[in-house]
């Protein structure tokens, strides 16, 4: 059972009280490294391991440069001094349990390209095809008919891949392309073809008072040629921030037809997840084709809440897909300093940002000191050290035997695609794919039956090709 970080800090508390009245007297050694770490490291440094990824190591990681931090602390800075809480034998017992953590992180942090477009995974050997390049951050990507493929760069261009070359669309918002604002998802309406309706997902902007403000929007448009036509915003979150991150922006149809689309929080934690009145920040979407509400959305009822709502308590989710089997929409989002999530998202539910997480704040102060609470959904997997997900899809057909089921996941921070095995909803086995290969913005199943990603800087498309 995951344990609660506010307890495990007063129990540190009130642990160094009680000692503190047997100043001078060797105290027994009746706690193993992991228990010490749990009892006084994990409040500030995280409950896991792997959390020392992020780790700066201002007086050294060598073991002598810890046993004299645990023992002495570093006041001045924060870190308290344990000497008279655990004898030197736990101190150094702790220190070897960190240098073990230490070591530990090797898999995130290796700087080695890759020399080759040839990868072996565990399940078989995967080929990189390259589909287009000549992008810079290609944020999303859909499918056309005729193995075309509609690509956005966040910088506001929108593009149709034909034979690996790129043909600009005109007609695309007009997007704030600064911070992480820009051109981002693209989805083609489930009708496209009767339709040739797609949606985009942009940073929509006005300037008031002298200050540029954005906000996340969703526009519909009918795509004839190499052009856009009938643009409507159907979708325009409130309020507009000054702020210029967590959009949120993924799109995907359910299958009762309705378009479901995450909008992030802004970076405004302290009120924008939590509130259902009069504002979108922080929370999932559903609507029908025309930006009108669906008449069983879970807050249409509330007096001054939302209607779009369909879950909130959410940080910035930027990974959307449906579930093949039980139709159920899943993300994945960005967590803090470690604390990444996968969730199925549930009408009305609170998903908790920021009073309940597992991450800590990025100046290694925590956020919260809840990890659950009652009301509120566990994400069904978490990442520590944060992966910075981006991308979400199902693997689903006979192409790529053994990943059937599996949860693709591109990794930002640590430029990867992350491969997830499900045991029912719950996350069993986790394998690394193409590391270093780029910052994964965008991971989709192609009705080729192909997997495809789109990687950052330098933008490119690749095919995921299983070789015999």
């Amino acid at each position: 059972m995951r344990k609660n970080l506010g307890i495990l800090v007063m129990l540190t508390a009130i642990i160094a009280v009680c000692m503190s009245f047997n100043v001078g007297k060797k105290q027994p050694l009746v706690k193993d490294a992991a228990t010490n770490y749990k009892t006084y490291c994990a409040g500030c440094h995280g409950e896991k391991m792997d959390m020392f990824v992020d780790r700066n190591w201002k007086h050294g990681n060598k073991k002598e440069d810890l046993f004299k931090a645990i023992k002495s602390g570093y006041a001045d800075e924060g870190m308290p001094s344990f000497g008279e809480s655990m004898t030197d034998q736990e101190i150094n017992a702790l220190a070897d349990y960190i240098l073990t953590g230490i070591k530990n992180v090797g898999k995130y942090t290796s700087n080695d390209r890759p020399k080759s477009d040839i990868f072996k995974a565990e399940a078989m050997t995967i080929k990189l095809e390259l589909v287009a390049e000549g992008l810079d951050v290609p944020w999303g990507i859909a499918f056309l008919p005729g193995n075309e493929i509609l690509a956005t760069d966040r910088s506001g261009k929108l593009y149709r891949v034909k034979n690996k070359s790129l043909q600009a669309i005109s007609g695309a918002p007009q997007v704030l392309a600064r911070g992480q604002g820009g051109l981002m998802d693209v989805i083609l309406d489930p009708d496209f073809a009767s339709s040739n309706m797609i949606y985009l997902s942009y940073s929509k902007f006005k300037n008031e008072g002298g200050a540029t403000l954005a906000t996340t929007a969703i526009m519909k448009a009918k795509l004839t040629g190499n052009a856009l036509t009938e643009q409507k915003d159907i979708f325009v979150a409130e309020p507009y921030s000054r702020t210029q991150h967590h959009y949120g922006s993924r799109m995907q149809f359910g299958k009762d037809g309705y378009l479901y689309f995450s909008v992030g929080e802004r970076g405004n934690e302290k009120e924008n997840p939590q509130q259902i009145k009069g504002n979108d920040l922080g929370k999932v979407h559903r609507i029908k084709k025309d930006g009108s509400i669906p008449a069983d959305n879970p807050f249409v009822n509330t007096p001054g809440a939302e209607a779009s709502i369909f879950s909130y308590g959410h940080r910035n989710p930027q990974g959307m897909t449906i579930h093949p089997v039980t139709g159920k929409i899943w993300t994945n989002e960005h967590g803090p300093r470690g604390g990444d999530e996968i969730n199925i998202e549930e009408p009305g539910k609170n998903y908790g940002w920021p009073i309940i997480t597992y991450g800590i704040n990025y100046n290694g102060k925590p956020i919260s000191n809840l990890t659950a609470k009652e009301g509120m959904v566990q994400p069904l997997h978490y990442w520590i050290p944060s992966i910075g997900p981006s991308g979400l899809a199902f693997v689903t057909g006979n192409r790529y035997k053994g990943w059937e089921g599996n949860l693709l996941s591109g990794s930002l921070r640590f430029q990867f695609l992350q491969r997830s095995v499900l045991k029912g909803n719950k996350v069993v086995k986790e394998e690394i794919l193409f590391k270093n290969i780029g910052r994964v913005r965008d991971v989709r199943m192609a009705p080729d039956g192909y997997i495809y990603i789109a990687v950052e800087s330098p933008g490119r498309v690749y095919k995921l090709v299983p070789q015999s």
